[in-house]
């Protein structure tokens, strides 16, 4: 009897598991990349870019490939600026009012003491990441 308790548990939870973990591929997401190094004050950020066809995971959320999404703004200042060593991180919403609001309260913060340089579209535009195939 406990056998078939942990064998129907047990299928049960990978049912969920296989439900809650699909991807979805969004129409378009809005997204922007910020860049600081230890070693200036310099911080550079690009406008917010309307990006065709990113996934986010359906449980959290979340942007997948957002690494990647980074790596692309790290080798762009790497290759085009000559700007080693810098961290790169990417902040996304799916409305475009939101990443507003998260850009405002970024910029907020480090327009005072740092100097701000700006990357528009045409300079560097964020190129999706499939993620259909990885999943």
């Amino acid at each position: 009897m406990k056998l078939m308790k942990y064998i129907i548990l047990s299928a049960l939870l990978l049912a969920a598991m296989a439900i809650d973990a699909k991807p979805l591929k969004t129409n378009s997401l809005y997204m922007f990349g910020f860049s600081a190094s230890f070693k200036d004050s310099v911080v550079y950020v690009t406008d917010i870019q309307q990006v065709e066809g990113a996934w986010i995971d359906h449980k959290t959320k979340f942007l997948l490939g957002r690494d990647q999404y980074s790596i692309q703004l790290k080798e762009y200042l790497e290759q085009s600026m000559q700007q080693q060593g810098r961290i790169c991180m990417v902040i996304f919403a799916t409305k475009k009012k939101e990443a507003e609001k998260k850009y405002l309260k970024l910029m907020k913060k480090y327009t005072k003491g740092y100097d701000v340089r700006y990357l528009n579209a045409p300079e560097f535009k964020f190129m999706a990441i499939d993620m259909g195939e990885e999943q």
